[in-house]
C-alpha cells in the first residue's frame, strides 16, 4: 500500500466515524466520572464536596495527566483534547486494520473494505462495552491502540507493535492485558523470528515503570485499592444490583449463545481463508477469540464462587469484544476476498454476518428484519459493486445504517433547559454549593450538570457505577441514594441536614424558586 493513500484513509474513516457514525457522545456515559475528576485535578477547589472527586479511581492510568498536560499546552478545554486523542487513536486503529487486511494479501480496495466495515463498530451484550466507544475515555483510546498493536504484529513491525500496545496499557492496562498475555504465547511460537518477538516487550517495560511511578505519586490520594480482597456480602448485593454486567449468571442465556456463534462464525471465516493467515495474525487472532470466550467460565469461578474483589475492577469478560472485532474483521476479510474472486454469493455471505453486527446482535435481543435485510442489501450491493467500488458501498453504510436502519447509538441528553440551569448555577452559587435530583431515578441529566455547572452532585445513578472499584464509596453512594431515592417535602430538613445546599426538582413547591423553566425546579435548603 501507499503511505500517504493509507494514512488518508485511517483519517478519512476515523473522522466519519466521529462525525456521522457511529458516532461520538459527551458526558453521557463514562465521561460524567471523568471529566469531574480531571476538573477537580486541575483546580482543587472545583467539585471538591462531590463524592466522586472524593474517591477517584485514575492512580493506575497516565489518562488524566495526559489530558491535563495536552490542555495546559494547547490553551483548550476538556472536552477538545479528549476528542482529538479520540479522532487520533480511532484513526491509528483504521490504520492497524489496514495493516491486518494487507497482511492477508489483499490491495488497498479490499483492504479498505474490510477496514471501513469494521470501523461500524458493534455492541458487545453481557459486559457492555463496544468495539468503537462513543466516550474519550480510556478504554476507548486503548482499544484503537491495540488493534494497532495488531496490525504493527501481522506486519511483524514488533517493536513497533510493542510500542501501541505499551501506550494502550498506560491509557487503561484492563484493555490491553489481554493482548499482551495472548503476545506473550505469540512470542514463545516456534519460528526463525522468535527473538525478534521480544523487542515489543522493550516499550511495554518501560510503560510499567512509567505507570508504576504515576500510581505511587498519587498513592495518597483516594482510597486504596486491595488487590487480593474477597468480596462480602454487602459489597456482591450492591455490586449484582448496580453493575449486574459484571456477573455472567445475571447474563440471559441467549447472550451466552450470542458469544459461542460468533466463535463459530469466526472459525469458519477463518477455515475459509486459513491460507492467507501468516503467524501473526493467526495466533494473535484466534488467541484473542478464545481468551475472549475462556473469560466466561474463568469470570465465573474467580468471582462468583470465590468472590475475588479484583474481577469487578478487571471485567475480564470486556474481552470478548476482541471476539467479536476477530469475527467481524475475518468475515469481512473472507468477504473481500470472495468478491476479487468473483464469487458473489460467498461473498454475500460473508459480508452479511459482517454488516450485520453494527445493525444489532445476532441472538441477544430482539431480532429487527428490516435491519436483517439491511445487511443482506448492503452486502449484496457491495458483491455486485466489484472490488474497485466496493469500498463505496461499505462508506455509504456510515450513512445508510442509521437512516434506512434506524439504529440510533445513542439519546439526546443535553437540552436547552439542562444547560440553562448549569449555567445558572456556576454563576449564581456558591462553588462549594451541593445539589441534589431526587426522584431523578436512573436519568444521567444530574452527571451533565456535575461536570457544565462544576457544583457538587450529591448523588446520582451514573455515579454508582464506580462501586466495582471502592469498598467505601459503595458503602456512601447507596446510603446516599437510599436516602433521596423516593422524595417527599417533609424531607427537605434531612436533605439540608446533610451537607445540600439546593434541590433540583421538575414540579414546584409552595415558596419561592430560586430558579426554575419548563424542566427543573431549583429551592434553595441554606
Amino acid at each position: 500500500m501507499k503511505p500517504l493513500a493509507t494514512a488518508a484513509a485511517s483519517v478519512a474513516l476515523a473522522l466519519l466515524t466521529f462525525f456521522q457514525f457511529p458516532g461520538h457522545t459527551w458526558l453521557q456515559q463514562d465521561s460524567q466520572i471523568y471529566v469531574p475528576i480531571l476538573e477537580h485535578l486541575r483546580d482543587p477547589a472545583v467539585l471538591r464536596n462531590d463524592i466522586l472527586v472524593q474517591h477517584p479511581h485514575v492512580a493506575f492510568t497516565l489518562y488524566d495527566e495526559t489530558a491535563l498536560a495536552l490542555s495546559a499546552v494547547s490553551g483548550t478545554g476538556f472536552r477538545e483534547v479528549l476528542a482529538a486523542q479520540q479522532i487520533a487513536t480511532r484513526a491509528l486503529g483504521i490504520w492497524g486494520l489496514l495493516l491486518m487486511a494487507e497482511a492477508l494479501g489483499l490491495a488497498f480496495a479490499p483492504a479498505l473494505l474490510v477496514a471501513a466495515i469494521c470501523s461500524l463498530g458493534a455492541a458487545i451484550p453481557g459486559p457492555a462495552v463496544l468495539t468503537l466507544e462513543y466516550e474519550p475515555t480510556p478504554r476507548a483510546f486503548a482499544i484503537p491502540l491495540v488493534v494497532c498493536a495488531l496490525g504493527l504484529a501481522a506486519q511483524r513491525r514488533y517493536l513497533a507493535s510493542g510500542t501501541a500496545a505499551a501506550i494502550a496499557f498506560v491509557y487503561h492496562p484492563p484493555s490491553s492485558l489481554p493482548f499482551w498475555g495472548v503476545y506473550f504465547l505469540f512470542a514463545l511460537w516456534p519460528g526463525p523470528e522468535r527473538r525478534a518477538r521480544f523487542a515489543a516487550f522493550v516499550p511495554l517495560a518501560a510503560a510499567v515503570a512509567l505507570l508504576g511511578a504515576a500510581a505511587h505519586a498519587q498513592s495518597a490520594s483516594g482510597e486504596a485499592q486491595r488487590v487480593f480482597a474477597r468480596l462480602d456480602g454487602a459489597q456482591e448485593f450492591l455490586q449484582r444490583m448496580r453493575t449486574s454486567y459484571v456477573w455472567i449468571s445475571a447474563w440471559p442465556a441467549a447472550t451466552i449463545v450470542h458469544h459461542l456463534l460468533i466463535l463459530a462464525l469466526l472459525i469458519a471465516a477463518f477455515v475459509r481463508i486459513r491460507q492467507a493467515v501468516g503467524v501473526p495474525l493467526r495466533v494473535l487472532l484466534l488467541g484473542l477469540a478464545a481468551l475472549g470466550v475462556l473469560t466466561m467460565p474463568l469470570s465465573w469461578l474467580l468471582l462468583e464462587q470465590f468472590h475475588w474483589g479484583m474481577v469487578p475492577q478487571l471485567q475480564p469478560m470486556r474481552a470478548l469484544l476482541f471476539l467479536t472485532l476477530g469475527m467481524q474483521f475475518l468475515t469481512a476479510a473472507a468477504g473481500a476476498r470472495a468478491v476479487a474472486a468473483r464469487r458473489p454469493a460467498e461473498a454475500v455471505a460473508w459480508l452479511a454476518c459482517a454488516y450485520l453486527l453494527p445493525l444489532q446482535p445476532l441472538l441477544a435481543g430482539p431480532f429487527v428484519w428490516n435491519r436483517a435485510g439491511l445487511a443482506l442489501a448492503l452486502a449484496a450491493l457491495t458483491a455486485l459493486a466489484g472490488i474497485r467500488w466496493a469500498p463505496v458501498v461499505a462508506v455509504a453504510a456510515f450513512f445508510a445504517i442509521p437512516v434506512l436502519g434506524g439504529v440510533v447509538n445513542y439519546p439526546r441528553l443535553h437540552t436547552a433547559d439542562l444547560a440553562q440551569l448549569s449555567a445558572w448555577a456556576r454563576t449564581n452559587t456558591d462553588r462549594d454549593a451541593v445539589f441534589v435530583f431526587p426522584g431523578a431515578n436512573r436519568s444521567l441529566a444530574p452527571g451533565i450538570f456535575r461536570s457544565e455547572a462544576r457544583r457538587a452532585v450529591y448523588v446520582d445513578w451514573k455515579g454508582g457505577g464506580q462501586v466495582n472499584y471502592l469498598k467505601g464509596l459503595g458503602e456512601q453512594w447507596w446510603f446516599r441514594w437510599l436516602q433521596t431515592r423516593d422524595f417527599q417535602p417533609a424531607d427537605l430538613p434531612r436533605y439540608a441536614a446533610s451537607g445540600i445546599g439546593y434541590v433540583v426538582l421538575q414540579a414546584p413547591l409552595p415558596g419561592a424558586a430560586q430558579f426554575q423553566n419548563p424542566s427543573y425546579v431549583v429551592y434553595q435548603l441554606k
